[in-house]
């Protein structure tokens, strides 16, 4: 049985902290959840999807986070349990509603879910969403274990209807993709019948006096928050240094204190309620330290609004002498104060620089470890497209297409799978990459600057996902504008880089339910745009395609359309054929191409064996798409159909 199903309060079951986010909604009778897919948050709506069927609620991937928490939104409004998830990257696209629904208030419990992304392990920012908490002015709460990821959500929707105001819960990726063991609680049965009766009017206008009604929403908060389970201290009566911490720098925190030997000196409190902060509790507890470092990551937000407190009249009395932490520069890692995720080892360094203690002798990272137990250096893995990946047989076409075209051309990059056209394996072809939608606003902008002498074209590279996410403003923007350039849906049938989840091009739904299927082209159709379909893999006619369409100076799109070799292969396996390289043909060094094999064509699966000096085929990873035989320069990669392996 799925663990998420499991109705036995008092079990304890091994869940991601992501499926201990979606227990907790489910233990507090969520009715509706909506998200757009993004590490480290997806894991959230994939567990609730699939057990819709079991408890009833609904789920959906929308088209962008902007929508997912506007239809949580109206779910709430009706009497009902709503949430909506997404990653750091995306509360940026879904802030307008958020700071607008703040002042209009929600009748049902409204829960934001954020899954922050310290380092930018998946991501192309570190964004630390708390500050979002605090100008939208919604309670924050951050949980610092699994257990709690479960129990905090639970709260949240409980919390949300007293207040009648969303509240926010915010995790990280070593909170969202690690695991734990996690106690099980009852599964609430919220019965309501939805609907909205005529005097129920909610909206942000007038924002002053809905504004100073959401000020008090949080003093009540902040009483509520003073008694909070999700707040709690260890160590000594006095401790001579006070960590004050919040998600994962608890776990950072007791370790260092741990490898350090230091816990009769230091005193935890860990706080799960971050906004507004719980005065009275921190007043207890900074009356008994004269020395305080906050723990925290990424931002230094517990520390600001910390030192915003005791700046107060009323705090002088227990004001610490010594506030310390990233803005005073004892809490750093690699990078700096505020860059990158926390560790023990950068969290017991600060605890000695505070305490005046020797230099720490700490373990050795895993890396050094491992490495010193061989005597060869381990090898790096590049970040590469997958064997077969339709997009690498986009990048060649564009690549070659710019180069025939003369003009000193620009490919102007987004956000996906294809954020690898930065890198070699996408020959290094994308000048951009930032967020989803990007390069349609930027090869928008730089079309209209014909006058002060820009004469480059430019060709903006964004996904079938993303087409959906957010071009479709920008393509009406440069339509309007009459912006000349040419944008590539790179389309392979699938939000791949999150896990292959569905999308309105894919004709399925998060509850696997069969659903419209948009096209890309009508759309563009719509919007009078020329649009023309390619498969990316018929090599000569994509090439010529677009060739074609750059030279015409209006706004084109090109829809370079083959499934993802990895979806591909899941749902009807791979090709019956074999993929093998001529020993007697191939050219080695003097390749046509620069080597095409290793240098050129960047495949996973073709490898260049330095003893023979020739290239190789590695068929364990081989997807057998063929391009790599059809573009060898030296005609040396065959394929042949009668060899086929099951």
């Amino acid at each position: 049985m799925d663990p998420l199903q499991i109705d036995e309060p008092g079990r304890k079951v091994l869940l991601m902290g992501n499926e201990a986010i979606a227990r907790g909604a489910i233990e507090a009778g969520l009715h509706f959840c909506a998200a757009y897919p993004g590490s480290p948050s997806s894991e959230i709506m994939a567990a609730l999807s699939r057990v819709a069927p079991h408890f009833g609620h609904y789920t959906e991937w929308s088209t962008n986070e902007k929508v997912a928490l506007e239809g949580a939104c109206g779910a709430s409004y009706t009497g009902l349990r709503a949430m909506a998830t997404m990653k750091q990257n995306g509360v940026n696209v879904a802030a307008d509603i958020l700071t607008a629904m703040a002042l209009a208030g929600n009748p049902g419990g409204l829960v934001l879910v954020v899954c922050d992304d310290p380092g930018g392990i998946s991501s192309t920012n570190e964004v630390d969403t708390r500050n979002y908490a605090r100008f939208a002015d919604v309670p924050l709460l951050e949980p610092s274990t699994f257990q709690e990821a479960k129990d905090m959500v639970r709260w949240a929707f409980s919390l949300s209807e007293e207040l009648e105001l969303l509240c926010m819960v915010r995790s990280v990726t070593r909170i969202s993709h690690a695991r734990g063991v996690v106690e099980l609680g009852s599964i609430e049965k919220v019965e309501r019948a939805p609907a909205m009766t005529p005097e129920q009017r909610y909206g942000s206008l007038p924002p002053c006096p809905n504004h100073a009604e959401v000020k008090g929403k949080l003093q009540k908060a902040r009483q509520i928050f003073e008694t909070s389970p999700f707040n709690r201290y260890a160590g000594p009566e006095e401790p001579e240094l006070l960590v004050l911490t919040c998600g994962t720098g608890w776990w950072y925190s007791t370790e260092a204190i741990q490898i350090l030997g230091v816990s009769d000196r230091v005193g935890v409190l860990k706080l799960g309620t971050t906004w507004p902060l719980p005065e009275e509790l921190l007043k207890k507890h900074l009356d008994k330290a004269s020395s305080v470092l906050v723990i925290e990551e990424s931002d230094p937000v517990l520390e600001y609004n910390l030192k915003a407190l005791v700046s107060r009249e009323d705090f002088q009395s227990v004001a610490p002498s010594r506030l310390l932490g990233k803005v005073t520069g004892t809490v750093q890692g690699v990078y700096g104060p505020g860059v990158g995720e926390m560790n023990p080892n950068v969290v017991a360094d600060a605890i000695s620089q505070a305490l005046e203690l020797e230099a720490p002798s700490l373990p050795e990272s895993l890396k050094a470890s491992m490495q010193s137990k061989i005597d060869f250096e381990l090898p790096k893995r590049e970040v590469a497209f997958c064997p077969g990946c339709p997009h690498r047989a986009s990048y060649w076409v564009m690549k070659n297409v710019l180069r025939l075209d003369g003009r000193d051309g620009l490919l102007i990059g987004d956000i996906g799978c294809y954020t690898l056209g930065f890198g070699r394996t996408g020959y290094y072809m994308s000048r951009t990459m930032h967020c989803m939608g990007s390069a349609i606003g930027f090869c928008s902008g730089m079309g209209k600057l014909e006058r002060f002498g820009f004469s480059q074209p430019t060709i903006a590279v964004v996904g079938d996902s993303t087409f959906f996410h957010a071009c479709l403003p920008g393509l009406v923007n440069a339509r309007y504008n009459r912006s000349p350039f040419v944008c590539a849906v790179l389309d392979n049938s699938a939000t791949a880089m999150t896990g292959f989840q569905p999308h309105p091009g894919t004709g399925k739904t998060a509850l696997g339910e069969e659903a419209p299927k948009l096209s890309i082209e009508s759309l563009c159709a719509g919007m009078d745009i020329p649009v023309q379909v390619v498969d990316p893999f018929d090599v000569p006619s994509a090439t010529q395609l677009l060739y074609k369409a750059l030279q015409k100076e209006e706004l084109q799109v090109v829809v370079m359309r083959h499934k993802c070799a990895v979806l591909q292969g899941r749902e009807e396996g791979l090709p019956e054929r074999r993929v093998s390289v001529d020993t007697e043909t191939c050219m080695g060094e003097q390749c046509g191409c620069n080597r095409f094999c290793s240098a050129a064509f960047g495949c996973p699966a073709l490898i260049w064996d330095e003893d023979k000096e020739i290239a190789a085929i590695d068929e364990t990873i081989c997807s057998r798409c063929g391009l790599c035989a059809e573009l060898c320069p030296g005609g040396a990669i065959r394929i042949t159909e009668e060899e086929a392996r099951s």
